[in-house]
């Protein structure tokens, strides 16, 4: 039978405003760095604040002048029907780009928000160079050729199956070609391109190519062999096994694995690593130590000091009294609402962004007056949430984007969050302990003949610290340490 109720709850909705500032919170200093350069671009309605030069503070304080008003009067004197030459953009006049509500006026950010471009020739584009080189490429092949090579990646494999490349060169191209002719065109022309081994499909087959580019000899040819029947025993480092199939004896199949490991397993990287740059990593607070107390200060350097121009707050009025044009009060207040936002949410991120690394400093203060890692306090999101007042996502943001340079060296905000465990004396440590240990542990082991996860559990239990095998295996996994009989060598 069919009832009527009421019902109420609560629910909590996040403003895009909301949304957008969280997005700013989760920006490292960079990426952040590049969107203050992009509204500054894209919103005519927002300034640098200049700093004042020594003469100007020198007027203001002697003379109680207040230079920077005189210069927003000076910054008035414009025509104000520049901005109707403006407003002639009809990129910036269509408004479908905008979300616009009478109480919150916002920008869609994902129409608006374009990722920086990079220059310089692509992998692709160094791999076509080479294959427009072959005399014996018909125009037909060489056009199947060149979309084959939007299929690899920046490894230098080719991960999609045959079916799919076929698939798309017909709808694409409008070209009908049998999966044999691919395989032709990939064996015979794309897999001779430089580095060596890129168009491979699998690891298996990248090996084997850059083998056979090698002069020959016996090592070569029993590394063949392992590359092409006993390639599972290989990866896997059943030594023992391939011993006993290929009838070597240990010292000369370290020789021919040894071989097989000088290969290179990723030939794209050769050359995707030579031609980008390397992300920096700058650090976004700065810890250090001053008369022994903890100085926490964030890094913005090179982000300007913003604010709202004047000049666009005298068009408003003035088209408000005398124009009243609609389309065009709109635009502008569009543009002053933006820009009014920006500047606010950018400092409720630099109160965000202290906040809460002031509370995790505080948190681990024996450890950063110190650098002692056996100092570092168990200590999970709640911990600082609850301090500081805000919610558990905003701190993950914080912690999972962010670095800090510190007398000891520069680390993930994150890296400070761990795990509570109990020892045997019932004291509470963290999982981050238990971490460095079992790398020393690993470190100092006979790597022929490393230490299991069951060995190693022992180990910590005469140091007094009860951790469970399975445990053992988790924390390894996190510290990205294989399992023993991969960290084996002949």
């Amino acid at each position: 039978m069919l009832k009527q109720k009421l019902l109420q709850k609560a629910q909590h909705k996040l403003s895009p405003q909301q949304i957008k500032l969280l997005k700013l919170v989760q920006l490292s200093t960079l990426d952040f760095e590049q969107r203050v350069k992009q509204e500054l671009e894209e919103n005519p309605a927002l300034e640098e604040e200049e700093p004042l030069s020594e003469l100007e503070e020198y007027l203001e304080e002697k003379n109680g002048i207040d230079v920077s008003e005189r210069a927003e009067e000076d910054q008035n004197k414009i025509d104000i029907s520049e901005i109707d030459e403006y407003l002639n953009d009809d990129e910036i006049l269509d408004f479908s780009r905008y979300n616009v509500d009478n109480n919150t006026n916002y920008y869609n950010e994902d129409l608006l928000y374009v990722s920086p471009i990079i220059s310089g020739i692509s992998f692709q584009d160094y791999l076509k160079s080479q294959l427009h080189t072959f005399r014996f490429l018909n125009e037909k092949d060489l056009l199947i050729a060149d979309f084959i090579l939007g299929n690899i990646d920046d490894n230098g494999y080719i991960r999609r199956k045959i079916t799919s490349i076929s698939d798309d060169i017909f709808l694409i191209l409008g070209i009908s070609v049998k999966e044999e002719e691919i395989d032709k065109i990939i064996t015979n022309y794309i897999q001779k391109l430089d580095p060596i081994g890129v168009g491979s499909r699998n690891l298996q087959e990248c090996l084997l190519i850059q083998l056979k580019k090698e002069e020959k000899s016996e090592e070569i040819f029993l590394a063949k062999k392992i590359v092409i029947d006993y390639f599972d025993d290989f990866i896997k480092k059943h030594y023992q096994k391939l011993q006993k199939k290929l009838q070597v004896t240990k010292k000369y199949l370290r020789k021919v694995i040894s071989k097989i490991e000088k290969l290179n397993p990723k030939p794209g990287r050769v050359y995707s690593e030579n031609t980008k740059s390397l992300d920096q990593i700058i650090p976004d607070f700065t810890i250090s130590i001053i008369d022994g107390k903890l100085e926490l200060s964030l890094n913005q350097i090179n982000t300007p000091e913003l604010k709202v121009s004047p000049s666009y707050l005298k068009m408003l009025n003035f088209h408000k009294n005398f124009a009243k044009n609609d389309n065009t009060i709109m635009f502008i207040k569009q543009k002053i609402d933006s820009a009014k936002w920006f500047v606010d949410a950018i400092k409720q991120r630099q109160n965000t962004l202290m906040l809460t690394m002031n509370a995790i400093m505080n948190y681990q203060k024996e450890y950063f007056l110190t650098g002692d890692p056996y100092k570092i306090k168990p200590m999970i999101l709640k911990n600082i949430s609850q301090n500081i007042g805000l919610g558990i996502s905003t701190v993950s943001r914080v912690a999972n984007s962010k670095y800090v340079n510190t007398p000891y060296g520069t680390f993930l905000v994150k890296s400070f969050f761990s795990e509570k465990m109990i020892n045997k004396d019932g004291e509470e440590i963290s999982s981050i302990e238990i971490k460095k240990l079992l790398e020393e542990s690993i470190d100092k082991e006979n790597k022929k003949n490393p230490l299991t996860d069951e060995r190693l559990s022992k180990i910590l239990e005469k140091k007094g610290y009860l951790v469970a095998r399975r445990t053992v295996a988790k924390y390894r996994d996190q510290m990205h340490i294989p399992i023993a009989r991969m960290r084996k060598i002949l």
